[in-house]
């Protein structure tokens, strides 16, 4: 079959193609609209003010500003796995996914609770970062017989305030400030714009 005839073939009818060119169009400006409005380019970088995108995340971007990880780590360094780059960007887009449509449909909790796999990734990422002190630790805690092994316990079970505090609720930190993105769009999608 010759080239033309297979892209003729895709063609929808000719009293079709008003209908296809006009709803192809809605949805890529749907599709353009969200992309633009949600700031989703942003989501590729580690920048703490990404996370508050939406205003739920106000309370725990409050408290960690105000805790002694500000300086050494960002949301990242803790809620995303760093063991190889597939699993990171995997984690990031199907946990934000889940976010986005949480906060979309108007269904995020009133108290919002790490789930089971955001607690196997921050307990792998306090392991990876404080594994020094964590070695030190167990020979501590071996000689006080408190307990054998770190992977009977999570982290915050004993440090229950790093780096968020006792945060419970999205009024928990009524006055809290929250930056806006440094840049609504990116240069690239401006240039584009213009």
């Amino acid at each position: 079959m010759p080239k033309r005839n297979r892209l003729h073939f895709l063609m929808p009818p000719p009293q079709w193609r008003t209908a296809v060119v006009l709803m192809c169009g809605a949805i890529i400006g749907l599709g353009s609209y969200a992309f633009y409005s949600s700031k989703a380019w942003s989501y590729l970088s580690n920048s703490p003010e990404t996370c508050v995108n939406c205003h739920i995340m106000a309370p725990q971007y409050a408290t960690w500003q105000h805790s002694s990880h500000r300086e050494k780590a960002n949301c990242n360094d803790c809620h995303v796995p760093h063991d190889n780059p597939f699993r990171t960007y995997f984690f990031k887009a199907k946990d934000g996914m889940r976010h986005a449509t949480m906060f979309t449909l108007r269904l995020e909790p009133q108290n919002i609770f790490i789930k089971e796999a955001g607690i196997e990734v921050v307990q792998e990422n306090c392991i990876r970062c404080h594994g020094g002190l964590i070695a030190n630790a167990q020979l501590m805690v071996q000689t006080q017989q408190f307990h054998t092994s770190f992977e009977e316990r999570l982290c915050w079970e004993c440090h229950r305030e790093v780096p968020h505090g006792r945060v419970k609720s999205l009024s928990s930190t009524p006055y809290a400030r929250v930056p806006m993105l440094s840049s609504p769009v990116p240069v690239w999608l401006k240039k584009m714009t213009e």
